[in-house]
């Protein structure tokens, strides 16, 4: 009998695997690594953002959660609880639940620079547990348009001819802006005022409006101002110039090499959590930050990705403490200076 063609055996087979690797590769389980947690997540996983919206860390976040509900079709929440340099919304973290459902969004200042400047009820290695880490993004000095300086060294001379007149914004003590601008202070020895804000987005609408006159933060939220041409960029505080910004010189091109303030985010859970629910979590964060949408995001904007899993994350964390501890000390950085 006569009927509609069938495809050869061997192509049957060739579509049939086809199949079973399509339906892998969009199954909310990976297809390697740790197996899916049964009845994970129950409901919607919150990503605690420790600033407002708007700043570097966010504009993280949003990037990373959006890739996680599309690859693992859990909903991935970003909820932003800012507040005393971040330690507000890092609090919120460790005193919840460790079952998985609330996770934070960590960032340099307050995991790994605060704790030496101010006093917190959390210990960030004792009372929170890594996932994974994801990017780091390199600081930047920026001005107003109108204060008369275009390199560092310009900056660092006005403000010894003017000493404790230049305001330089922050996003609150013991940030990576607060911590910059006391490098800064302490290189060039200079005396200028820090003016911390609730957030970064709020100290960098000052600056634009002229309140303050410059602010040493996160490259992520300052670039599309400097694109626009609202303020001025100086220089980076990293070793290496940015992809996303490769005319803006560095702090060592600019003869302060040691003004190296480079902030970072990762992923973290209350400690106590399940370590199914650690495991599963990491490969999924890791496979969200890898992932070619989100790491153009992330260029495109001067973090650069850096995908790390728990352990390396954990070794990472510890170091990241231990150096801010000599670099305040060395600084002379006092609990509670503006």
């Amino acid at each position: 009998m006569r009927g509609a063609s069938r495809p050869p055996v061997g192509m049957a087979g060739t579509i049939a695997a086809f199949l079973m690797v399509l339906a892998t590769l969009t199954s909310p389980r990976m297809a390697s690594g740790a197996d899916h947690p049964a009845g994970y997540p129950s409901q919607p996983v919150r990503l605690i953002v420790p600033f407002p919206p708007g700043g570097a860390s966010d504009i993280v976040a949003r990037a990373v959660a959006q890739r996680l509900s599309i690859g693992t079709g859990a909903r991935f929440v970003v909820e932003n609880r800012p507040g005393a340099g971040g330690s507000i919304g890092v609090g919120a973290v460790t005193a919840a639940t460790p079952d998985g459902l609330t996770l934070l969004l960590g960032a340099a200042g307050p995991l790994s620079m605060s704790p030496h400047l101010v006093r917190l009820n959390y210990d960030v290695e004792r009372d929170l547990e890594p996932i994974a880490l994801v990017a780091n993004v390199p600081n930047l000095v920026a001005i107003h348009p109108g204060v008369p300086a275009t390199t560092l060294a310009e900056l660092a001379e006005l403000a010894r001819r003017q000493p404790g007149q230049l305001t330089f914004g922050s996003a609150g003590q013991g940030t990576t802006a607060h911590l910059s601008i006391e490098l800064f202070k302490s290189l060039a020895r200079v005396e200028v005022v820090h003016v911390p804000y609730k957030g970064t987005s709020a100290a960098v609408g000052d600056l634009i409006g002229g309140q303050i006159q410059a602010t040493i933060d996160n490259l992520t939220a300052i670039l599309p101002q400097v694109r626009s041409g609202r303020l001025r960029a100086i220089a980076l505080t990293a070793n290496t110039r940015s992809r996303a910004a490769p005319t803006i010189p560095t702090a060592e091109e600019s003869g302060m090499k040691d003004l190296v303030v480079v902030g970072w985010n990762g992923v973290l859970a209350p400690a106590r959590t399940p370590q199914p629910i650690i495991d599963w979590l990491a490969q999924e964060v890791m496979a969200a930050s890898s992932s070619a949408d989100v790491r153009g995001q992330l260029v495109e904007l001067g973090a650069e990705p850096d995908v790390r899993g728990p352990a390396a994350f954990r070794a990472y964390l510890h170091a990241e403490l231990e150096r801010w501890g000599r670099v305040t000390r060395a600084a002379g950085i006092r609990v509670g200076q503006d």
